[in-house]
């Protein structure tokens, strides 16, 4: 299997304390890990829904943050659960690399509903898969999957951030004189999902280029094989 190594600025702040909670919560050692991504991934649902509310009542980016945070916890202890249990599986690790681009996904559609803004959101979608097969592909190539300095956590961050200052603006802490709140949100909104899909959209660009240049330098030999098609 790939090396997994992460760059991450965040990671060695927020990851590693969330590693130190497992102990702490007891979960039983016959429970599954995929079961774990289950859970993290149905927080993720939760966390959609409450972006796609969080201009019109108070409460929407709040539990859009609630999600993203208990997301982001399971993504952590579901391989640690998997190591220290003993179930580490292939399968497993599939269905984590499947759901996780699913997840940001979601998040993404309940922004763009938010702000009231479907091309951000079609465009956001689009950025999220191209990373994720652009990862993977690299990752299969070279042996290394690797994490960039701003990548799946401090993405969650950001949300997280943005669902709490929601949550503030709804429900009156942040006031604008002649601007009604839910404009005034859904404006707030907007400009979110229009930084993160430009900064998105550029952060693949790079990617892309040292990518490139990485397979060249580092990968197996190139596959000169023709494609056996079977009658």
């Amino acid at each position: 299997m790939p090396k997994r190594i992460s760059h991450s600025l965040l990671d060695p702040l927020l990851t590693k304390p969330l590693k130190g909670l497992y102990a702490r919560l007891h979960i039983p050692a016959r429970f599954p890990p995929e079961g774990i991504v289950f859970v993290g991934h149905l927080c993720a649902v939760v966390g959609a829904i409450g972006f796609a509310c969080a201009t019109r009542w108070w409460w929407g980016g709040l539990l859009g943050a609630l999600g993203v945070a208990l997301n982001h916890t399971a993504d952590v202890l579901d391989g640690t659960h998997a190591r220290a249990t003993d179930q580490c599986r292939n399968g497993g690790e599939l269905l984590d690399h499947f759901v996780d681009p699913l997840s940001f996904s979601y998040w993404v559609a309940g922004l763009a509903y938010a702000a009231d803004c479907l091309l951000l959101g079609i465009g956001g979608v689009i950025v999220i898969y191209a990373t994720a097969v652009l990862t993977n592909i690299k990752a299969k190539m070279v042996g290394e999957f690797t994490l960039a300095r701003f990548g799946p956590t401090e993405f969650k961050t950001l949300l997280v951030l943005f669902g709490l200052g929601m949550t503030a603006t709804v429900s009156g802490l942040i006031s604008t004189p002649d601007v009604s709140t839910p404009e005034r949100a859904t404006r707030y909104a907007f400009w979110f999902v229009l930084l993160l899909f430009v900064a998105g959209l550029v952060q693949l660009k790079w990617s892309l280029w040292r990518a490139v240049q990485e397979v060249n330098a580092k990968g197996q030999p190139a596959d000169t094989t023709e494609w056996e098609i079977e009658d």
